[in-house]
This record gives structure tokens, C-alpha cells and sequence, in this order.
């Protein structure tokens, strides 16, 4: 398991721009950079769902309902995965979960990080 901690939610109106960060400080190199890594959020009495994912050499993949509004990245170097938020809708709302999957190790979370969003 990877340990993972998530950090930058908070409450923000419409349209506004929030980013999270998701370290993973005591991981090797090679670990961090081997696996898939992706942001997952969940609504109050819906189910998690993925937002967007990132992998070894940048690619790239984004839910239908943020595409073009968020922006997922990572610096290796400082092991840690960023989620730029911007034109943030109500519907946004959720608990932000990090994650880090690869073969060798399975599915790692982080705790998770609330965004609000106010209309």
C-alpha cells in the first residue's frame, strides 16, 4: 500500500477554482511513478465515481462531466498528483479521494478532502 494524503478542498462558490494536492511522501520513486493515479470523488448517497487518472508518461483521462474544466498533473520529483479545479458547478460537490493502483501493490486511497460548491 501506498500512503497517500490529500489536501487543498474547501468551500468556493460557482465558477470558482479550487486544486488539490495528493502526496505520497514515503514512497520510493518508482513507485510513484509506475502506477496509474487518479482522483475519485463521491457525492452525498451516490456512489464513488472517477474523475480523472494519469499514468507513466503523462497520459491522460477525464470523466465527461469536468473534461475541459479540470486538470489532472503530477511532479514526480515532489511525489505528489494535483487536480486543478476550475468553473466549479454545484454538482462538483464531494469528498475528493486520492488514488495510486498498480500490480505489485493493488489500490491505495488517501482519506479524502471535501469540496463545496455553492451556487
Amino acid at each position: 500500500q501506498v500512503y497517500l494524503v490529500e489536501s487543498g478542498g474547501g468551500l468556493v462558490q460557482a465558477g470558482g477554482s479550487l486544486r488539490l494536492s495528493c502526496a505520497a511522501p514515503r514512497a520510493i520513486l518508482s513507485t510513484f511513478t509506475d502506477g496509474i493515479m487518479a482522483w475519485y470523488r463521491q457525492a452525498p448517497g451516490k456512489e464513488r465515481e472517477l474523475v480523472a487518472s494519469i499514468i507513466h508518461g503523462g497520459s491522460t483521462n477525464y470523466a465527461v462531466s469536468v473534461k475541459d474544466r479540470f486538470t489532472i498533473s503530477k511532479d514526480n520529483r515532489k511525489r505528489t498528483m494535483y487536480l486543478q479545479m476550475n468553473n466549479l458547478k454545484p454538482e462538483d460537490t464531494g469528498v475528493y479521494y486520492c488514488n495510486h493502483h498498480s500490480q505489485s501493490l493493488g489500490d491505495s486511497w488517501g482519506q479524502g478532502t471535501q469540496v463545496t460548491v455553492s451556487s
